[in-house]
């Protein structure tokens, strides 16, 4: 039947436009002479782009036309890239999305009632698909920044706050969505929110729906900075390629210090501290970092 031959050539389309995909990452590879600490790890999906500089990746969001509303396999696609920058020890990561979003969440054409013959687990969902990738991203011993350059909805809106650090174009939004189709904010927005702007702020955000600015976002204290649109890009860049020549344990161990002192009372948390500084006391970075402020001279960090 003609759907179904319709079907097949859009598989075989997909298939031979990854296997170009493929193909141009290799020959770029080869023809790189100019700048080796630079390469393309684009995943088997075209949903993720995946650059590895030195000591750094580069993370984008790529269904610009979708504005990069999540589906399984961008899902899986973001995972893998993840992975390979813990598994590389990348000393940093950068987020970012495709065209004039940043993430408009779960992709609801995958959600159309009229096309399913049942209601949808929507928690299989969060635990299979969300929840493991905020834990992945606060879970990375290395400072992840977030560059949100356009819209950032539902869910994209708190994946970016599950980042450490989050700059945004002045003309990007964020905005709770999810009252809007009857849900709750989920990846970890409903913890990240009161905790990031408290309470009343966190409550208004995702019954209302309402869209928050940027610059509304940095008063707030929600994100870290708002920048010129035209700039995002370039500090972003410049800030995680500073992360990735830095003190990575340091770096990591601050993170993880940040993150669990809300699980415990003062005096427990101090005494993590003691055992993180001995750590990091410990280190080559530490011993470089003295030398070098003696020295009157920049230092330069391993990350070890």
């Amino acid at each position: 039947p003609i759907p179904a031959t319709k079907l097949w050539i859009s598989r075989i389309l997909e298939l031979l436009s990854r296997v170009r995909l493929i193909i141009d990452h290799l020959v770029g590879l080869c023809n790189d002479q100019s700048n080796f600490d630079e390469r393309s790890l684009m995943s088997m999906s075209e949903t993720i782009q995946c650059i590895e500089n030195e000591g750094w990746f580069e993370i984008t969001l790529n269904r610009p036309d979708r504005l990069n509303s999540f589906t399984e396999e961008m899902h899986l696609a973001l995972r893998d890239c993840l992975n390979k920058a813990q598994q590389t020890s990348a000393r940093a990561v950068l987020l970012t999305g495709a065209g004039r979003g940043f993430c408009a969440g779960q992709d609801l054409g995958d959600r159309d009632p009229s096309k399913m013959t049942g209601p949808p687990d929507l928690g299989a969902t969060v635990r299979t698909f969300y929840a493991p990738l905020v834990k992945q991203i606060r879970d990375l011993p290395c400072p992840v920044v977030c560059a949100v350059n356009g819209v950032a909805a539902g869910a994209g809106a708190n994946l970016a706050l599950a980042c450490d650090i989050v700059l945004a174009a002045k003309s990007a939004k964020f905005i709770q969505s999810f009252a809007k189709v009857g849900l709750i904010p989920d990846t970890g927005g409903s913890w990240h929110l009161p905790h990031l702007i408290g309470e009343a702020r966190a409550k208004g955000l995702a019954m209302t729906a309402e869209p928050l600015s940027a610059e509304r976002a940095e008063a707030w204290g929600m994100i870290w900075k708002s920048v010129e649109d035209a700039e995002l890009m370039q500090v972003a860049r410049d800030m995680t390629a500073g992360f990735a020549k830095g003190p990575t344990l340091g770096l990591a161990l601050t993170k993880e210090a940040i993150q669990t002192s809300w699980d415990s009372d003062l005096l427990t948390h101090i005494d993590k501290e003691a055992d993180f500084m001995k750590r990091c006391g410990e280190s080559a970075d530490y011993a470089e970092g003295v030398s070098a402020f003696l020295q009157k001279r920049a230092a330069e960090f391993k990350g070890c």
